[in-house]
């Protein structure tokens, strides 16, 4: 219904073009759409419109593409280095508010008119990817990127089910915004310039010879080329998007045996909040310790400080070089990405993560996206992830949490069945453990 609404109403915009054309009576002043379509009939069955689009493709693509792809680097290069954002803000912001008409002279002037459409596609790209890319990255939630910190999440993973997600709708606003103002200001550049086998070279012979029906059918062209271009560049960031690949094992070293785990004098302050105070402890391996204290003791801090996640006023904290695990008090899953490639971004391998998940879930739910699971249920995946994980320290804060008494027991006999030569640290409320 809705499609053929658009199409009345395009059929009813070229009535009136019709309707204007014929009172004017000059196809001079303005051409109908009768004679532009007949005009471009002609064009197509020569040799040089089939050579002007693609030399005008070329140049167009091959400047936005380049603009694309510098704007992202970067952009991924100065997120998190304030100095360098700085540095590059004036260059940026003069590239958006310098006019088309001057960069087209300046570069007219540089490089001269066979480069000149690709320096101007790739001047209109390159702002929109920079400050798009710069924005998705600051919007990426901090909290799954203390989750990939903890776990040593390698790169690729963090990238590919982190980072992307989070850059959709910034990418996508940025094709779609860069892609028109590169084939404008790209043809604009090709008519000024006037470059061999180029659509802009040929608008302005029309121009010149006032053949209007001509200069219609080539603008019908470009709009054309730039939708066509503007739904290809989208449908291949799509299939990017919807593409899962193989997540990287994480670094596994297996261990002959588990060290204690040693707290030395460990304070941590709030302002003038005192939460840890000279902390003196050490954790053996094979042992569940359970920080069974009330809300607000400080038990999630100190599992932070373990975790390498805040840093202890005085004290230290020897972990060795043992890696520490985290079930963290929120879920912190990537709600896209089903039950088992959450466990597997961080897990020895795809196996393994299968194994733990089995433990906890039906094996119809491992494969359910996150956000189609109970909130039960994302507390197992969570939990299983930690585990997988190879941790030799597990972290556990408030591992029953919205389970059902059922599932704290199954839990709880996981957790046990899995801690064992690990050192195992629970923080729960008085009474919440099984």
């Amino acid at each position: 219904m809705k499609q053929l609404r658009k199409a009345i109403i395009i059929f009813c915009w070229l009535l009136v073009w019709a309707f204007v054309s014929r009172i004017i009576q000059n196809k001079i002043l303005l051409a109908g759409p009768i004679e532009t379509l007949q005009a471009l009939g002609k064009l197509v069955t020569t040799g040089f419109f089939w050579d002007a689009c693609i030399g005008t493709i070329l140049r167009i693509a091959t400047g936005y593409l380049a603009g694309m792809l510098l704007g992202i680097l970067l952009a991924s290069v100065s997120a998190g280095r304030s100095w360098l954002e700085e540095i590059l803000a004036p260059v940026i912001t003069l590239m958006k508010a310098v006019p088309v008409a001057s960069v087209v002279v300046i570069f007219l002037i540089w490089w001269g008119s066979g480069n000149l459409a690709v320096a101007i596609s790739f001047f209109m790209a390159l702002p929109n990817f920079y400050l798009n890319t710069l924005e998705g990255i600051r919007s990426t939630d901090q909290k799954l990127l203390e989750m990939a910190k903890v776990f040593a999440m390698p790169a690729r993973n963090q990238f590919f089910y982190i980072y992307r997600p989070a850059l959709r709708p910034f990418w996508d606003s940025a094709i779609k915004l860069s892609v028109g103002m590169s084939w404008k200001a790209g043809v604009a550049a090709e008519v000024i310039g006037l470059p061999a086998k180029a659509i802009g070279e040929q608008l302005y012979m029309s121009k010149i010879y006032l053949e209007t029906d001509k200069v219609f059918a080539w603008t019908l062209v470009i709009i054309l080329l730039s939708q066509l271009f503007e739904k290809l560049c989208l449908k291949l960031w799509a299939t990017f998007t919807a593409w899962e690949p193989g997540c990287k094992s994480v670094a596994y070293e297996p261990k002959v045996e588990t060290k204690p785990l040693n707290l030395q004098g460990v304070s941590v302050s709030y302002g003038e909040q005192a939460v840890l105070q000279d902390v003196t402890v050490t954790y053996e391996p094979d042992n569940l310790y359970v920080l069974d204290s009330p809300s607000g003791s400080g038990k999630t801090t100190l599992l932070r400080v373990i975790a390498g996640l805040i840093g202890a006023d005085t004290g230290t904290v020897e972990t060795g070089i043992q890696k520490v695990g985290m079930l963290f008090q929120e879920d912190r899953l990537c709600e896209e990405y089903s039950a088992l490639k959450n466990v597997e971004l961080v897990a020895i391998s795809r196996s393994t993560a299968k194994e733990h998940l089995l433990q906890l879930l039906d094996e119809a739910d491992i494969y359910k996206p996150c956000k189609e699971l109970s909130g039960g249920m994302k507390r197992r995946v969570a939990l299983a992830r930690a585990f997988a994980s190879g941790a030799d320290i597990l972290l556990l804060d408030e591992p029953y949490n919205g389970l059902d008494e059922e599932n704290r027991i199954r839990v709880a006999h996981y957790i046990e069945e899995n801690g064992r030569g690990k050192v195992v640290i629970m923080a729960s409320h008085i009474g919440s453990h099984a």
